[in-house]
């Protein structure tokens, strides 16, 4: 059985040695997985030494050590994402400088910058969002950046600019793509007005991509889908009960990916059987907590390992026992649908179900819309694509005859 107390560690490393141990267990790292990090804690410790290094060295040594280490016969840890917990915690411990952030490397990185923090700031985008519009929006600004590169010529901006930079770039993207090119294109030049760059704003200059609103009819979802995917959750195992309830709540609520990967301990209101659920756009809306919601929720931290730190909910199996992202929730929904014979299910799709099932049980849209938590009625509308008599309640009258 594995003992992590009887790994010896010399050299300057030692001192460090107690503490990164202790580290690992709070983490939830198992006896084995904590030995082999002593081990390989120890094999850095000697190579510095015999190289003459100092623990500050380490971060730009990292290759040369994996290299040595490789030639030395060892199988296994031959990457940087091996040494990522012991560079990190000697970070932490002031041990090893915390790597620089870089600077904006010339005008173009350097407006893209503020352009990103308005996005996540100002417009409370989350990261990923503001980083696809930043993307989106880099082509444009590049044609803009002086000869020497030391400016942009802002004064060269102009309508047929703009218009010709959309004609030309939406004619090798997809129609999903293009669309998403234009509005990240109208956020950019609306920010470069508000903040003085430009006299006057180009927004409205960008063209619309044609196309029909609201044609693509999501795929139906029947019950006998969500329960054979809750079926194949082994709940007598921590990894099935935790993505039964990720999958129960998901459903149950109507929750995107992102929210249920963000859901804290403290959102859960027990004693007045409701739920906070941290939206888009940094939004807090309570939402009632239904009772078998609750349960799946209790019976997962029940089990969950005590010593997980922080206070999200729904975490990783393995150490670290870091927080579930929606990445994670995503491949929970998808291999639970694998693994119930059907076509990987989108945790989206999910959504999309409990809008359904409130429409086919006769909410109205309005009521869906409040459920969703959606903005504009125009965003439920697609919901209610499988279900005509909901679409008739916001289908207006055709001129001289009936709806």
């Amino acid at each position: 059985m594995a003992d992590p107390s009887r790994v010896r560690i010399s050299g300057m490393l030692q001192p460090f040695a107690v503490g990164f141990a202790a580290e690992l267990g709070r983490q939830g790292y198992t006896p084995r997985s904590l030995q082999t990090q002593l081990y390989l804690m120890a094999h850095v410790s000697r190579w510095l030494h015999a190289k003459d290094l100092d623990i500050a060295d380490l971060p730009a040594q990292t290759q040369p050590f994996l290299q040595a280490r490789q030639e030395a016969g060892y199988k296994q840890h031959l990457t940087g994402r091996a040494l990522r917990p012991l560079l990190t915690y000697l970070r932490d411990q002031g041990a090893v400088p915390v790597a620089p952030t870089p600077a904006p490397a010339g005008p173009l990185d350097e407006t893209l910058t503020r352009y990103r923090r308005y996005l996540t700031v100002e417009r409370g985008l989350g990261e990923a969002t503001a980083r696809g519009y930043v993307d989106a929006v880099r082509p444009f600004l590049r044609c803009y950046v002086s000869a020497d590169g030391l400016a942009l010529d802002v004064d060269q901006l102009s309508e047929a600019g703009v218009t010709a930079f959309m004609v030309t770039r939406c004619a090798e993207q997809s129609r999903r793509a293009a669309q998403s090119t234009a509005t990240a294109l109208r956020s950019l030049l609306g920010f470069l007005h508000v903040t003085g760059v430009t006299t006057q704003s180009l927004a409205a200059a960008v063209p619309s991509v044609a196309g029909r609103r609201l044609a693509g009819l999501p795929p139906r979802l029947e019950a006998d889908h969500v329960e054979r995917m809750l079926a194949v959750c082994d709940r007598r195992t921590l990894g099935g009960l935790r993505d039964f309830t990720v999958i129960t709540t998901l459903v149950r609520l109507g929750l995107r990916a992102a929210e249920v990967a963000t859901l804290r301990l403290d959102d859960l209101q027990w004693r007045v059987g409701e739920i906070i659920v941290r939206g888009k756009g940094h939004r807090a809306e309570r939402m009632p907590l239904p009772t078998d919601v609750g349960a799946a929720i209790s019976a997962y931290l029940r089990q969950r390992p005590a010593r997980v730190q922080g206070r999200t909910v729904f975490v990783r199996l393995f150490a670290p026992l870091a927080p579930l992202g929606s990445t994670g929730v995503t491949h929970i929904v998808g291999a639970a649908s694998q693994r119930a014979g059907l076509d990987r299910i989108h945790a989206h799709r999910l959504r999309h179900f409990a809008a359904t099932q409130l429409l086919s049980a006769g909410a109205p849209l309005s009521e869906v819309q409040h459920f969703l938590r959606h903005a504009r009625q125009q965003t439920t509308a697609i919901y209610a694509k499988v279900d005509h008599d909901a679409l008739r309640t916001i289908a207006r009258p055709w001129p001289g005859g009936a709806a």
